[in-house]
């Protein structure tokens, strides 16, 4: 295949990138009929692809080669898409669409969507192990803890924990971005600062990145809040209502609607300036700004559609 240019987010990559998931996890003769449908299913419906894109376009950008590249992006698309699986299950969000399809497990089964999420993360770590083998030895223990700490119980599974015990804990803000941080910020982190640090990225530029990250993260975690809130399926690709069906946190019913399109403004806006001045350092992340714009424009749809539906509030 042809490695698509840096420009991220544009649909003929995300074709790209949807055949590199498939061709980067060969299936052997030997699988049992139920996994293989279960893993060809996912596999085949991955979404809008915009991590790899990024993940691709930070990794070219700090000069890692094509193949060790696609390798990352590929990867850490299948950890997140894991984690999708994971979250969807009965005992999780026990939710019913994702991507605009049946959830695995309706299809597969519990049994099914699980295993299929494992071998996506053993294939991943795989991927990451080998990306990771062209830096120096002197680096890669601190990656490879970098990799363990947002992926692991500080990280991303403590986030989760912590948004299946919310109805135990107080409904505030602050406990509310604590679980964002876990769940949504900690894969955003990877996303952003693990192909800066194979590139051998400066202290500062890892410092920057990972306030983007943060801020950023917390921000697709409100979007996706709102959406819960305000959109329905055929909008959102996913089944809507299911944090307050759950009782899981959300920071538009914990602070209302307003106050999160306030909270996620600013956070757009606190983004912005540490990426302008991650760009003085390095220009080829323009990609950024662009991540950063379609954030804002999402914001946008999801705010104009609520003005719709008050104006079709009869007085």
């Amino acid at each position: 295949m042809t490695v698509p240019s840096q420009q991220v987010m544009n649909p003929s990559h995300a074709s790209f990138f949807g055949e590199a998931l498939r061709s980067s996890f060969p299936l052997s003769q030997g699988l049992d009929p139920s996994f293989e449908r279960a893993l060809r299913f996912v596999l085949g419906n991955p979404g809008s692809l915009i991590r790899p894109q990024l993940v691709f376009a930070m990794a070219t950008a700090y000069g890692l080669g094509a193949e060790r590249a696609e390798q990352l992006a590929v990867a850490l698309e299948y950890f997140h898409t894991a984690s999708l699986l994971f979250d969807d299950l009965p005992c999780m969000d026990d939710a019913l669409e994702r991507r605009g399809a049946a959830c695995a497990h309706l299809i597969f089964g519990e049994e099914g969507a699980i295993l299929t999420a494992l071998a996506l993360i053993n294939r991943a770590y795989a991927l990451t192990w080998r990306a990771v083998a062209g830096c120096p030895p002197a680096a890669q223990p601190k990656i490879l803890a970098f990799v363990e700490h947002c992926l692991g119980a500080d990280g991303l599974l403590n986030g989760q924990s912590l948004d299946l015990h919310y109805a135990t804990l107080p409904h505030t803000r602050e406990t509310t971005e604590r679980i964002a941080r876990g769940k949504t910020v900690s894969l955003i982190r990877l996303t952003l600062a693990l192909p800066a640090m194979l590139g051998n990225a400066s202290a500062r530029e890892l410092q920057l990145i990972d306030r983007i990250a943060v801020y950023w993260g917390l921000g697709y975690q409100i979007l996706d809040d709102l959406k819960d809130v305000l959109q329905d399926a055929g909008q959102s690709g996913k089944t809507p209502a299911r944090d307050a069906t759950l009782g899981r946190p959300n920071l538009a019913t914990a602070i209302g609607i307003d106050a999160a399109v306030e909270r996620l403004t600013r956070f757009i806006a606190l983004g912005g300036k540490s990426l302008c001045c991650l760009l003085a350092m390095r220009p080829g992340l323009e990609l950024l700004a662009r991540l950063g714009e379609q954030l804002q424009e999402e914001l946008d749809r999801v705010t104009r559609s609520v003005s719709a539906q008050v104006e079709e509030v009869p007085a």
